[in-house]
């Protein structure tokens, strides 16, 4: 049988029990504050992985964060940096124009270009201010793209400028161009008027009044010079035409001189001279100049042919030889002129530089063709007959010489056509060196004892050489 207790003993147990739970809850309280605060961790192993796991959340929120904004950050640089970029394309583009707008001056146009420029200066020092106080309210993107636009925009406008500014330098080299172009023909016009009065008259002045009996060999040099330049003058229209119809003009050089040396391309111009010369001053020495039947004239009166010569010459030296062959289509001078035609331009050589034979037909039929070509080789035929009958003039023996090829340079009867040929050589005239000869240019001549020299071209001698 159990005791039974008093009922303060109970009382005071429950109170003792009382107050150990109470510890016990406030420790586990206690001790959950303190693993919160990471102080001990002296809760169940439940509850403190679930802690860890909510601060890895906090500390990746907190880095992915982070990087958000460095991101945004240097976005917000690279919009910053294009901005500047396309400000300044735009003030180079401004400026541009402001120099375009000088020349020619205009003003509306300078005085926008000056405001645009100012404009970007004050947009640029605005963009620098808010950098500075890190004010920048930009959103990248739209100003990337805006930047772009305004990048584009400004290199257009440059491009344009470029343009213009090329185009009117263009224009202006068009005008220099055309105002040469038309300086050089006014310079050809008045050159071939010297030429023509040259070939026409020129030095024909002192010859206007000559009397027969105080003619003497300086006069028909005189004379000479004139045809020669003459000669020349159709020798550079009968290149030009070969030129024209595309002559091979070594080739053509080559047939005529084949073993000649030139010291520059530009002395194949004396070859072809060589073979007109050759052909038009061919029987000069006759009284007729091998024209048939015209012998028979002068022979009747034999006393008197210095003087018919003399008046021939007097009579034809400043005549038009177009307006003279039309109204005398028989006379000495026109068979004369068509004889040398027909000889010096060969039928196949007509046809292949002009197309056709129409020349020579009207040549044949005793017509005159209406042709620079042919005005100018009528002029040369009639510089070369009147220079026969000149010659003729005279009451002494008439001579005409060229020099064989490779002969030994001589001052006496030679003189060299160009300076160049005997430089070619490596000689001097003057030194008496064993210059060569490479072919005649021009014949000389002999009227009476006095020597005329020929022209010749050079060449570097030959050691077989026997004249």
């Amino acid at each position: 049988m159990e005791t039974v207790k008093p009922k303060s003993a109970i009382n005071n147990k429950s109170k003792k029990f009382a107050k150990t739970f109470q510890k016990v809850i406030s420790f586990r309280s206690s001790t959950k504050i303190a693993s919160n605060n990471g102080i001990c961790m002296l809760a169940s192993q439940g509850n403190v992985k679930e802690d860890l796991f909510t601060d890895q959340i906090k500390t990746h929120q907190a880095g992915g964060k982070h990087e958000d904004i460095k991101a945004r950050n240097k976005a917000v640089m690279e919009a910053l940096v294009a901005k500047l970029f396309a400000g300044i394309t735009s003030i180079k583009a401004a400026y541009a124009e402001l120099q375009m707008a000088q020349h020619p001056y205009n003003s509306e146009a300078i005085q926008a270009a000056d405001q645009a420029v100012v404009n970007e200066l004050k947009a640029i020092s605005e963009l620098k201010r808010s950098f500075l106080k890190k004010e920048l309210d930009l959103s990248p993107q739209v100003t990337m793209m805006l930047a772009e636009i305004q990048e584009q925009q400004g290199l257009m406008k440059t491009y344009e400028i470029t343009i213009k500014k090329l185009e009117s330098e263009a224009e202006l080299k068009d005008s220099e161009i055309s105002l040469l172009k038309k300086h050089l023909e006014d310079l050809i016009a008045f050159s071939k008027s010297l030429e023509k009065k040259l070939n026409s008259s020129g030095s024909l002045s002192m010859l206007d009044n000559l009397q027969i009996s105080v003619l003497n060999p300086t006069h028909f040099v005189q004379f000479l010079h004139l045809t020669l330049r003459s000669i020349r003058s159709f020798v550079k229209m009968l290149i030009k035409e070969m030129d024209s119809a595309h002559w091979d003009l070594d080739a053509a050089v080559k047939f005529i001189e084949p073993d000649a040396v030139f010291a520059k391309p530009s002395h194949r111009c004396f070859a072809l001279e060589s073979f007109v010369c050759i052909t038009m001053f061919e029987g000069f020495n006759h009284p007729n100049f091998m024209i048939p039947r015209e012998s028979l004239t002068l022979e009747k009166h034999p006393h008197h042919s210095q003087h018919l010569y003399f008046d021939k010459f007097k009579k034809l030296k400043s005549l038009n030889p177009k307006q003279y062959l039309t109204h005398n289509p028989n006379s000495p001078l026109a068979k004369f002129t068509k004889a040398k035609y027909l000889q010096l331009i060969h039928a196949k050589m007509e046809c292949s530089l002009f197309g056709n034979l129409t020349q020579r037909k009207i040549v044949n039929s005793g017509g005159f063709p209406d042709s620079a070509f042919y005005t100018a080789f009528a002029e040369m035929a009639k510089r070369v007959w009147t220079l026969h009958c000149l010659a003729f003039s005279f009451n002494e023996e008439i001579t005409v010489f060229q020099v064989k090829k490779n002969c030994r340079f001589s001052e006496v009867y030679m003189e060299c056509v160009t300076e160049e040929s005997v430089l070619s050589a490596g000689l001097s005239a003057d030194s008496g060196s064993d210059l060569r000869v490479g072919f005649t240019v021009v014949p000389g001549f002999k009227i009476g004892k006095t020597v005329l020299q020929s022209q010749v071209y050079l060449s570097p001698a030959v050691p077989s050489a026997s004249c």
